[in-house]
């Protein structure tokens, strides 16, 4: 192989491993403040009692390692599905296995999410829950959410 080929291969395997990594960036859930909001609300909005902040803490400790477990996972997929495209340079069967374990990393995230917000959700009274609902719902509504 002559220079210039080698140096033409080279290139495009870095722009095919700069174009993976965008793609895994615009497959992975945009990050965003409803977490945020929530958490604040549960902190600062709806005076907790003491028994409810003790599960609140539990509650999101817990999900914490969780979610960081998850979103490892996640970037882990991301990484196959930029080393899929580098070797197969196509939408090929590793490119498509990739993408599909990727969307279910990013679904097992969103399931996990939902179960926390459910379980914030259990530990309120009625007034507290219709805050918190209100909450919500706003955050799920917003474009680009």
């Amino acid at each position: 192989m002559t220079g210039r080929r080698l140096a033409v291969a080279a290139v495009l395997v870095i722009a095919l491993a700069l174009v993976g990594v965008w793609l895994g960036r615009m497959v992975q859930p945009a990050a965003h403040h409803s977490g945020a909001e929530l958490h604040a609300l549960m902190h600062d909005g709806l005076e907790l009692d003491d028994a409810q902040e003790r599960s609140l803490a539990v509650l999101e400790r817990d999900f914490a390692v969780r979610r960081e477990a998850l979103e490892a996972r996640l970037r882990a997929d991301n990484a196959r599905l930029a080393e899929a495209i580098a070797a197969e340079h196509q939408y090929g069967p590793r490119v498509s296995a990739a993408v599909d374990a990727t969307h279910m990393a990013m679904g097992d995230l969103q399931k996990a999410t939902l179960e926390h917000i459910f379980a914030m959700r259990a530990i309120l009274r009625p007034d507290q829950q219709a805050k918190f609902d209100a909450a919500v719902a706003k955050s799920l509504a917003q474009p680009g959410k």
